[in-house]
């Protein structure tokens, strides 16, 4: 019969308790937490670098026309997912459309 490893020892659990008291020092206002915002992204910029307008961009990347419109107007930014996506359209427009003209 096969032994078993021995089983792993982690801090998983330790750390979360660790967290949930820091969180409830922040609530009860003992502690000052650091707020960390992703910087923005010129989604116009990179629109623009590809030389596209928005309806071209939009059809040709697959993003709704109305959330490029928002994301360039400053009325929000895009979310971890899309900017992860505008960043390798910003960095390589011409795979990005080799890989969608292939679906």
């Amino acid at each position: 019969m096969p032994k078993k490893a021995p089983a792993k020892k982690t801090t998983f659990g330790a750390d979360l308790i660790e967290g949930m008291k820091v969180v409830l020092a922040h609530q009860r206002g003992k502690v000052e937490l650091e707020q960390v915002w992703p910087k923005p992204i010129d989604v116009k910029a990179i629109r623009k670098r590809v030389k596209m307008s928005q309806a071209e961009f939009s059809r040709t990347y697959g993003i709704s026309r109305r959330a490029l419109q928002e994301w360039e107007q400053g009325g929000r930014q895009p979310d971890s997912a899309a900017r992860a996506y505008l960043t390798v359209i910003a960095k390589e427009p011409a795979v990005v459309r080799r890989a969608l003209a292939s679906e």
